[in-house]
């Protein structure tokens, strides 16, 4: 056994006595006071006892704010019916209104509308309404889905003793709650305080207000009228003018008064019109009802995608890119009101914001991006200068004008230097097609097409067979690219087109199910066709 030589036990006793002293001597000067941080130290103490009660602060706000939400979801589960395979239709059929959600649990705008439809039984009830507010698990309860012809999810439907009424309504509580009303007798909320007055300020973010001296008389007729053509907004009925005030103050007193209130900057808009008429009104609302600039969602889409204002112009941002642009974004939508609808939507949001921009060709686009549609037209715009709010404007009296191109997608300018099939693209296809004086035989396919490849290799095999014939081979990713004058040509994918010399108006579409040696002998026969003209002409 070897034994540890005295010099190593020296080095390792020294060293553990040095430690020793060290850790007693660091020990001993921190619990030791210094008087010149006393002030310092106890300052920092108070610090972080201040820190320290802010986040249990905090804490208690979060763990009430949970409580209230679980409270509110608990008290809306008791006021909600579950309908199942054995109530559904008892339940239907034995009231006289029933809200029904059908809804999936794996659906993801399901899971959107369920705390809105809860919060709206909620508000139901405590209105008095005499709706009975329904959900069935559709998913569990096929049979039960089936019976009530519930079919995709979310679906909600209005029963009327048993008879079923599509809901036509929004998708927030408070647009539930207005449609729920409207179709259960209660069109319009009449108002007779400055107390109720000052509720409907606090509790709805858009409603109408109608004044009348007396509630009878046409125009009055009219108002009720369009109150139940209406399925979105809330119309408030008032007499006395010191309570319509309270709820549009530059209000004047007057025989009859619409206007629109909405809590945004664009706040209160007055009905100029000479008379009521309820369709009349009912344009009205429809021109007035959104924000300055909307911010698109899942649940507003539809109520976006209908309006009556069919110029749009949308933009596209991150959410803080676009909070330093909405005041200045805001001033511009106020000089084109009803004429232009501005829709913001987070660039971020793929499920949104993707399936738009990819139209352009610019779906990984980061930065903002300003585009525009017109539904009448069906045409596209995109601004391509820097998205400022002067350039915007601009952008938007040009719109008006009808003096911008419509935007056509398209891929980078390729170099086709010695290509035997020329890569064609839409900022290419007027040159390089429409005004070549050779004969061209365009391939238009998409990568997502199950039978393109098949094609492609014919065509790659008629390049080389026709290699020093007066015929270009070219391809098009209608993907990818775009152009008005091949959009109207083009039914299916993939497709062929030859473009004869001298006639580029109305291409000859060759079958793509034909064999290759049928394809040449066609190819051949027009080319044929053009040397003869050609003779003739000579």
């Amino acid at each position: 056994m070897s034994r540890t030589k005295p010099t190593s036990r020296f080095i390792i006793f020294s060293t553990l006595t040095l430690l020793l002293l060290f850790t007693l001597s660091s020990s001993v000067l921190s619990s030791e006071p210094v008087n010149g941080d006393d002030e310092d130290s106890e300052g920092i103490e108070e610090l972080l006892a201040l820190d320290e009660q802010a986040d249990q602060e905090e804490e208690q706000q979060e763990q009430g704010v949970r409580s209230s939400e679980a409270e509110l979801l608990t008290k809306a589960q008791r006021i909600v019916v579950e309908l199942n395979g054995d109530n559904t239709k008892r339940v239907v059929e034995g009231n006289e209104f029933v809200l029904v959600l059908g809804y999936a649990p794996w659906c993801p705008r399901s899971a959107e509308l369920m705390p809105q439809f809860a919060q709206a039984a909620t508000s139901l009830k405590e209105l008095g309404s005499p709706l009975l507010m329904a959900k069935l698990d559709a998913d569990r309860y096929p049979k039960a889905a089936s019976l009530l012809q519930i079919k995709g999810f979310p679906t909600l439907l209005l029963f009327v003793n048993g008879t079923s009424l599509i809901y036509s309504g929004g998708f927030s509580a408070e647009e539930i709650v207005i449609w729920a009303r409207k179709k259960t007798g209660v069109p319009v909320t009449r108002i007779n305080s400055v107390a109720e007055a000052e509720g409907v300020v606090k509790k709805y973010h858009t409603f109408a207000i109608g004044f009348f001296e007396n509630f009878k008389g046409p125009d009055y007729e009219e108002f009720v009228k369009a109150a139940i053509a209406d399925n979105e907004i809330l119309f408030i009925e008032v007499n006395n003018i010191e309570v319509a005030k309270v709820l549009f103050p530059d209000i004047k007193a007057t025989k009859s008064f619409f206007g629109i209130v909405k809590s945004e900057p664009e706040r209160y808009t007055a009905f100029e019109g000479t008379t009521f008429e309820k369709d009349k009104l009912l344009q009205f609302l429809e021109y007035n009802k959104f924000p300055l600039v909307t911010k698109l969602t899942e649940i507003n889409s539809v109520k976006v995608y209908s309006s009556p204002v069919k110029l749009q112009v949308i933009v596209f941002a991150e959410e803080d890119s676009f909070q330093k642009l909405l005041e200045p974004l805001q001033d511009v939508a106020r000089k084109f009101k009803s004429k232009i609808l501005f829709i913001y939507i987070d660039i971020s949001d793929e499920n949104l914001a993707k399936p738009f921009l990819t139209l352009y060709g610019i779906e990984e686009s980061k930065d903002t991006v300003v585009t525009a549609f017109d539904n009448h037209m069906s045409s596209k715009f995109l601004l391509e200068l820097d998205p400022t709010p002067s350039n915007i404007k601009d952008f938007c009296s040009r719109l008006l004008d009808g003096t911008p191109a419509p935007y056509f997608k398209s891929q980078p300018i390729p170099d086709n230097t010695d290509a035997t099939i020329q890569v064609i693209v839409g900022k290419t296809f007027e040159d390089l097609v429409l005004n070549s004086p050779k004969n061209v035989l365009l391939e238009v396919f998409t990568p997502w097409c199950i039978n393109c490849e098949t094609t492609s290799k014919q065509v790659e095999k008629l390049a080389k067979h026709f290699r020093g014939s007066d015929l270009v081979f070219a391809r098009f990713d209608a993907a990818m690219n775009e152009h008005p004058k091949l959009h109207m040509q083009v039914v299916d994918y993939p497709s062929l087109l030859f473009y004869k010399a001298g006639d580029k108006t109305n291409p000859i579409k060759l079958s793509t199910k034909s064999s290759l040696k049928d394809l040449a002998g066609s190819i051949n026969k027009h080319l044929k066709a053009r040397d003869k003209v050609t003779k003739d002409e000579l």
